[in-house]
């Protein structure tokens, strides 16, 4: 398509119709962006290729002719079409951008995912990260429904079927209220003692829940739970209330820790209380690209925080 010789400026006919709607060719000029001179020279520009006068510029203010009331109606359909033009190229490109869906269990999501993804966002700008947090087994359906290009979980075992790697182990530590009984013990808790009593458990399918549940049973099936609760947050506040002990990342009870508000119970040597975070992807696509720099991210910054803890 070949527009015809005398086509007007889109910019210069926005401009003379900012001039219709506002009614001074300084106020068009702000709304534009530039100077009142350089608004009239864009104007008298216009007028030169159309061949028209279009402004009749007085001691008082320019005031639009006939001829530019008229190409002003006649232009306005021509700027609605070029603004949905640009909305429309803007639509392409957003839909050009490069996204990642990543789904991660509670703890990693509040706690460590927001240290990676601002490492990624340093040399992956561009790729805008959808994130969905479930507990670990919710986590590895998704990964395997393909719901998600990239899963991160915690517990004992890399969930079967997927490919994984190990990022860092998470402590665990067994927490009372201050008035608990266990809070002034000297001697450390066996695990044969913290399979006996009821504590408060996460819901099936946590990792925490996974992690302990195999490091008690060794000794014994554990006790019927105190309570069994659907949040990290649940579980402090009812530990906090001094109704049983609750075991739960270090990671989420650190400040409660700092504050007193919970105290944390030394355990035997025998008992270690540690759960691996992994990054898990379906095995037939691997990540690649910003999911796999994710990855590689999050290793080292876990790698130098073990370093300095």
């Amino acid at each position: 398509m070949m527009l015809p010789p005398g086509t007007p400026d889109l910019d210069a006919l926005a401009l003379l119709a900012s001039v219709a709607e506002l009614g001074s060719l300084g106020a068009a000029a702000r709304r534009h962006g530039i100077s009142q001179p350089a608004a009239s020279m864009r104007i008298t520009a216009l007028e030169r290729r159309l061949g028209l006068r279009l402004l009749d510029r007085g001691r008082t203010g320019s005031v639009l002719t006939d001829a530019g009331q008229a190409v002003v109606e006649l232009g306005r359909p021509v700027l609605t079409a070029a603004l949905a033009l640009t909305d429309g190229i803007a639509g392409l490109h957003r839909a050009q951008r490069p996204g990642l869906r990543i789904v991660a269990s509670t703890t990693i999501a509040d706690h460590r995912i927001p240290h990676w993804l601002t490492a990624l966002r340093k040399v992956h700008p561009e790729v805008a990260v959808v994130l969905d947090v479930a507990n670990s087994r919710q986590v590895a359906a998704a990964v395997r429904d393909r719901e998600a290009e990239l899963g991160f979980v915690e517990g004992p075992h890399p969930p079967p079927g997927l490919g994984s790697r190990v990022l860092t182990a998470d402590e665990l530590v067994v927490v009372v209220a201050p008035g608990h009984p266990w809070a002034s013990r000297r001697r450390p808790l066996t695990a044969r003692e913290l399979a006996d009593t009821p504590l408060l458990w996460r819901e099936r399918g946590s990792g925490t829940r996974d992690t302990v549940w195999e490091t008690l049973e060794i000794h014994g099936t554990p006790a019927p739970p105190a309570a069994e609760l659907g949040s990290a947050a649940a579980i402090l506040a009812t530990a906090r209330s001094g109704a049983a002990p609750a075991v739960v990342s270090r990671l989420i009870v650190a400040h409660e820790l700092r504050a007193g508000t919970l105290r944390a119970v030394p355990l035997a040597e025998s008992t270690p209380l540690t759960r691996k975070f992994r990054a898990i992807w379906h095995r037939r696509t691997p990540p690649t690209g910003p999911a796999a720099e994710l990855v590689e991210l999050a290793a080292r910054i876990e790698a130098a925080r073990a370093q300095r803890h």
